[in-house]
């Protein structure tokens, strides 16, 4: 068994299955050891997008090898934020400098408080050098809760986390369509929510906030809008106008740029493509049943998975899951073109992540 050779202190060599993997000589491997002491062995900057969901916090038992270190079954709340900072200390290491990771965690009521787990961790990796992008809200639509004295969980939060400011960030693959689209009406363009612009033109003309030129700059912003909808490039659009509408985060300008072009040009727009806008940071999925035949509890749609994937690794390139379970991210990453690699220390839900992908490589192929 290949996590044979990670119980010893001494830093191991790089499996050869992983080595091919980094080298685009072989799509995926699974790895059965210590998560971190198989990717202290990973070369630097090597993976591009790390998309991982760890044990929680004395939530159950695994089914791993005794004496292991499993992440976890810490006796403390706080050496389980340590043990997960340093592996992702290890993680950041191995990523692309354009890399991302993506972090899904649940949080831990104990001794009838909420721990904040999620919390906990994310503020432990922002300490420690990761810029923290996005923080979705996995609403999971479905529950149970025997508890009567407090509200029913529904979701788990994914974090999104990055090492640089300047990251691979494909939005164009994952914008949702627009369901209606711009279209005719008495003769004159509207938007996909009906909007034509008569009334901000009137407003513009009738403006005691805005100088001719402001006017006659914004009635042509106006027109130039109104012909990219005419022509299929946007399918819909809101205009804010100095003392008609308010900017959408603040007046200050200061704290919103959107502020700063109402004072400095007296007007914006915000604009919806034809391509469609991007996801909000709320994402209503049921978590997957199609692989709890086992005893592992806490298996990752691959739903979940695809907007990270999609968004964040470039085709053919490397997503890594450290504590990978029955291998939905390894699975998922193969399904849209990249190469995968998943750590696990159970034997068993390696095996059963190996049958997995067996299954997806005789659909694909």
């Amino acid at each position: 068994m290949l996590g044979e050779l990670f119980t010893d202190d001494k830093l191991p060599m790089m499996d050869k299955n992983l080595s091919r993997v980094i080298k685009n000589e072989k799509d995926h491997v699974f790895l059965c050891g210590d998560s971190l002491k198989i990717l202290k062995t990973i070369p630097d900057e090597s993976i591009n997008c790390v998309v991982t969901s760890p044990p929680y916090w004395n939530l159950r038992e695994y089914d791993v090898a005794q004496g292991s270190n499993v992440i976890g079954n810490e006796s403390d709340y706080n050496k389980y934020v340590k043990n997960l900072t340093e592996i992702f200390i290890e993680v950041k290491r191995i990523l692309t400098k354009d890399g991302s990771l993506w972090l899904n965690l649940g949080d831990k009521y104990h001794n009838k408080e909420l721990l904040g787990m999620p919390w906990r961790t994310a503020l432990s990796l922002m300490d420690n050098g990761w810029i923290l992008r996005n923080d979705v809200i996995w609403d999971q639509m479905k529950g149970t809760q025997s508890s009567k004295d407090r509200l029913r969980d529904v979701y788990e939060h994914l974090f999104h986390f990055v090492k640089t400011k300047k990251y691979y960030y494909a939005h164009d693959e994952i914008r949702i369509a627009p369901v209606k689209k711009p279209k005719i009406y008495n003769g004159e363009i509207v938007s996909a929510t009906g909007v034509s612009g008569k009334k901000y033109r009137k407003q513009i003309k009738e403006s005691q906030f805005l100088s001719e030129e402001e006017k006659n700059l914004a009635i042509k912003a106006l027109d130039e809008i109104l012909r990219e909808i005419s022509e299929g490039k946007l399918v819909d659009f809101r205009m804010t106008i100095r003392g008609e509408q308010r900017a959408f985060h603040s007046n200050s300008t200061n704290v919103s740029g959107r502020a700063k072009e109402l004072e400095t040009k007296g007007f914006y727009f915000i604009k919806m493509g034809a391509n469609g806008h991007l996801p909000s940071d709320i994402w209503r999925i049921t978590p997957e049943d199609t692989w709890r035949k086992d005893a592992h509890y806490a298996v990752f749609p691959e739903e979940l998975l695809t907007n990270p994937i999609k968004a964040t690794c470039p085709e053919n390139k490397i997503v890594l899951d450290p504590f990978s379970g029955t291998g939905s991210t390894v699975a998922t990453a193969l399904k849209l073109n990249r190469r995968g690699i998943g750590i696990d220390l159970s034997e068993y839900y390696t095996d059963l992540a190996k049958k997995r992908v067996k299954d997806i490589n005789r659909l694909l192929f």
